[in-house]
């Protein structure tokens, strides 16, 4: 399933962002503001996918979005919120076309503590423009 929200994530960076990205190994550790968004499959498997951006990241994307040059903490947690949304939106409708699958996704929710990094089951890291973008799945 990570793979499909990769290519989810790709395609928003290329299509709304008009930024190419590229897979990295590790990412340099910035401060990073963390959303995540639980996923239902068709089959009842529970998974909770992460989205990830460092902090000069969502705010390059508020800037395309809002068309503002700065943006306080509150906006830059609801822009990731709605990436986070956007992202595995587009990977719901990836996974229907291409594997005639199903999946139910819920609300974003940002994460307060980023403690949670060492528990994913599986993790991509992008590179973006001068930013990083965090992708993550963990089965619940």
């Amino acid at each position: 399933m990570l793979p499909i929200i990769v290519q989810a994530a790709e395609n928003f960076c290329l299509h709304q962002l008009s930024f190419v990205c590229q897979s990295m190994e590790n990412i340099n550790q910035k401060r990073t503001l963390l959303a995540y968004i639980d996923i239902e499959t068709d089959e009842g498997v529970f998974h909770r996918a992460y989205v990830g951006c460092d902090y000069s990241l969502v705010q390059v994307i508020a800037e395309i979005f809002l068309g503002e040059n700065t943006n306080d903490e509150q906006t830059l947690i609801d822009m990731l919120l709605e990436i986070t949304n956007m992202i595995v939106g587009s990977a719901k409708v990836l996974a229907a076309e291409a594997y005639e699958k199903t999946m139910l996704i819920a609300t974003p929710f940002f994460v307060l503590d980023n403690s949670v990094h060492t528990t994913f089951d599986s993790v991509h890291h992008l590179g973006i423009e001068n930013g990083a973008m965090m992708l993550a799945l963990k089965r619940l």
